[in-house]
């Protein structure tokens, strides 16, 4: 079993930026893609980025050129930086974890991150 704990959510205005980090209970990172998801009210849950195990990333259009993914494999913790925020960005945000098979999925409890002035 793999916990996952994010944190770094709040209030925001339009234009501000946020850090979320999720921190994984054991060392996962090159077996795993991680990756961030995010829900808003009445929305399906849509994958914001991932990075696979060499590094790659992948970003939703919505967010490229404004969030970043990265982590930290000495800490087990992956990040998503979000700058220039949106309303439109305000949803939990869940840190995830998926296996190169996809046979394991792991989420965190989610973190909320509301864009509002």
């Amino acid at each position: 079993q793999v916990q996952l704990v994010e944190s770094g959510g709040g209030l925001v205005q339009p234009g501000g930026s946020l850090r979320l980090s999720c921190a994984a209970s054991r060392s996962i990172f090159s077996r795993y893609v991680m990756g961030w998801y995010r829900q808003a009210p009445g929305k399906e849950r849509e994958l914001v980025a991932d990075i696979t195990g060499g590094g790659r990333t992948n970003y939703a259009d919505s967010v490229k050129g404004r969030f970043t993914i990265s982590r930290d494999s000495a800490k087990n913790t992956v990040f998503l930086q979000m700058n220039s925020l949106k309303p439109e960005d305000t949803a939990v945000y869940y840190c995830n974890a998926v296996n190169l098979g996809a046979t394991i999925n792991y989420w965190g409890q989610g973190t909320q991150v509301t864009v509002s002035s």
